[in-house]
């Protein structure tokens, strides 16, 4: 029954199994969704997807496999079994509904004059007795009243419609779109190291059983300290000029990064890694910290993401006095291959799409001075830069 949307599934990029896809079968049987579309679609994909980046592609196979559907034959015989819905319906129709709808023939015969109806209607109608409307008496639409009837659309107010039919809208979220907070808190968390330092102490199963075990089986608790994560992390934001339509990104990035590591450092800088860098935007000219000072304060375990669109001009990155904003006497990729050489592990976070990379010679030569460590700010950029970070 489910084997068309199960194949449109993997189409689509989404790494079901015929376990899972067995487990919906099972879940249908119990009736954890049944006659409704909304039931049967939080259903699916909370068995089907384990992976929130999986949710557009999984709206739209959706999408495709019930727009493949055509009749509502197709929609009753393929997702629910007759029998199922007359058991259904009865639970919920009172012997005078139940009568009023055999008057027309029964339920099949229901769905069929609706979709009659349907193929003959040229345009949207309100109030009567037979078109697909709104505000009358048909057994077809919304807003209005009949017993026997099939809602279109609208909120169902009346609580009598035999079957909802209507259009369904999902929200995007998708592994090659831009982040939001909560994308980037999820993307965040493949950077981990748990270590036991925490003062907080958290129960022990495993060692209280091995201890009671001993003790003869009197209760011996054991406690031992909560994990926490211990990656050390160093995020230089590039701000200012052509940054600025990417405010609302990096401010979301930063957000998140604050929530996720507990050990976090940041600084400032603007196109390229100079001499200096600064923490306030507002005192920049005044309050600055030097580029080797960093390098002597942060351990060469700290795991350093660049932020920034590597945009500009290339003589700022290879030559001495190539800063826009002050002469530095030397060229940026020598601050850069510095700290390179000093960290075991750096990125490079780009809010430029990829495939723009390769029109931009600053972009380029940025990316060679990091041995290509350079990841495009989407959920899978930032996934692949996490990944390579705790390597």
């Amino acid at each position: 029954m489910l084997i068309n949307l199960f194949k449109t599934l993997k189409d689509v990029g989404i790494p079901c199994t015929l376990r899972e896809l067995l487990d919906l079968i099972r879940g249908l049987e119990n009736h954890l969704a049944f006659a409704n579309v909304n039931d049967f679609y939080f259903l699916s994909r909370s068995i089907l997807v384990k992976d929130e980046k999986h949710y557009d592609k999984f709206d739209r196979a959706f999408d495709i496999y019930f727009k493949g559907l055509e009749t509502l034959d197709d929609v009753i015989q393929t997702m629910i079994p007759d029998e199922w819905l007359r058991k259904e319906f009865e639970k919920f129709l009172t012997p005078e509904e139940l009568k009023k709808i055999e008057s027309m023939g029964g339920l099949e015969k229901l769905l069929e004059e609706f979709k009659n109806r349907l193929e003959e209607q040229k345009g949207r109608h309100e109030g009567g007795n037979k078109w697909v409307g709104t505000a009358g008496t048909s057994p077809y639409g919304n807003s209005g009243v009949n017993p026997e009837g099939i809602r279109v659309g609208g909120d169902g107010k009346q609580g009598k419609a035999v079957k909802v039919w209507e259009q369904r809208d999902y929200r995007n979220l998708d592994d090659s779109v831009e982040l939001g907070t909560r994308n980037i808190k999820i993307a965040l968390r493949r950077l981990r190291k748990f270590v036991r330092e925490s003062r907080d102490d958290e129960f022990d199963l495993d060692g209280t059983i091995k201890s009671t075990a001993k003790n003869a089986g009197l209760l011996d608790i054991k406690m031992i300290p909560e994990k926490t994560n211990s990656v050390k992390v160093l995020v230089l934001f590039d701000v200012g000029g052509s940054m600025d339509p990417h405010v609302k990104i990096c401010e979301e990035l930063f957000s998140a990064c604050k929530t996720e590591f507990k050990t976090l450092e940041y600084f400032y800088f603007h196109n390229f890694i100079y001499e200096t860098v600064w923490k306030d935007n507002n005192r920049r000219h005044n309050e600055r910290v030097e580029t080797i000072e960093l390098i002597q304060k942060y351990s060469s375990d700290y795991k350093i993401i660049f932020v920034g669109d590597a945009s500009m001009a290339p003589y700022e990155i290879s030559n001495a006095g190539g800063s826009i904003e002050h002469w530095n006497e030397e060229a940026g990729s020598a601050w850069m291959r510095k700290l390179f050489n000093n960290y075991e592990r750096l990125i490079w976070l780009n809010p430029i799409p990829e495939d723009h990379w390769d029109y931009s010679a600053s972009i380029d030569l940025s990316r060679s001075l990091i041995e290509g460590q350079m990841y495009p700010l989407t959920l899978k950029g930032l996934e692949d830069g996490m990944s390579f970070l705790t390597k």
